[in-house]
């Protein structure tokens, strides 16, 4: 468990509700930071954890445009600032992997539904909270994934958008130089509400290509977003956090 000091920090975290984002959020109130969890409108775990937690509710969908503007403006609003956005909402749009071979499934709403929330989503958001961001000289942090370098993904539409939120990281970093720091954090297999309903042969096949045969857990992929936050020397990277599995996956066909 890694702890820095940010206390006094305000941050925000998009897709807060559960798994990674929900870690994240526990992990920045740990160091001391002020916490505005970003949820969906219409799900109830996004309140009923700001209540458990002592954190700010953000409802709003990064995948509409105004919508994601608006929501980031009233975190900003609440907080009195902003110096941490975690940009972690994402979505695989569909609930099993889809076969690489299987270009059909692939139809221009299932883009538009993953695009809309893994890339434009974020880039949403960065730009909403810049002027924030910049007046604090913070940092943005988003959940990458080994899909987006070349590992198995859950589709070949879901790989592409992680590969095109690397490459944003990287210009946004740019970008936003040199007051606002940017980096993202690649998963390998990580335990979420997304691999839980998998049959025990999918999870024991895909933890049999991972050196440390073991899930990712969110609190792993929390730590490297903490560490990203406080260490004042990095900007434009992805660290990936995979447990050894970019190494040994062979594509998803």
């Amino acid at each position: 468990m890694i702890s820095a000091d940010l206390k006094g920090r305000r941050a925000l975290v998009t897709g807060g509700a559960s798994g990674i984002g929900l870690a994240t959020v526990k992990a920045l109130l740990r160091c001391g930071a002020r916490v505005a969890i970003n949820h969906l409108p219409d799900d109830p775990r996004g309140p009923d954890e700001a209540t458990r937690l002592g954190a700010v509710s953000a409802p709003g969908d990064v995948s509409q445009p105004g919508a994601a503007e608006a929501m980031v403006a009233q975190a900003i609003d609440t907080l009195g600032g902003l110096d941490i956005l975690i940009n972690n909402a994402g979505t695989p749009v569909s609930p099993d992997p889809v076969p690489y071979t299987d270009l059909d499934r692939l139809d221009e709403p299932f883009w538009e539904a993953i695009l809309s929330t893994n890339l434009v989503g974020p880039f949403r958001c960065a730009r909403a909270a810049a002027p924030a961001l910049r007046a604090s000289q913070g940092c943005i942090v988003s959940t990458a994934s080994i899909a987006g370098m070349g590992g198995q993904a859950s589709s070949l539409a879901y790989g592409a958008s992680k590969a095109g939120l690397i490459n944003l990281t990287r210009n946004l970093a740019q970008a936003l130089a040199p007051e606002v720091r940017v980096n993202a954090v690649a998963p390998g297999l990580t335990r979420t509400p997304w691999t839980e309903g998998w049959p025990k042969s999918r999870t024991e096949r895909s933890l049999e290509n991972t050196f440390l045969r073991r899930f990712v857990e969110p609190e792993d992929i929390a730590d490297a977003m903490i560490f990203l936050c406080a260490q004042p020397a990095i900007t434009g990277q992805t660290i990936v956090v995979d447990c050894g599995r970019t190494f040994t996956t062979t594509p998803n066909r």
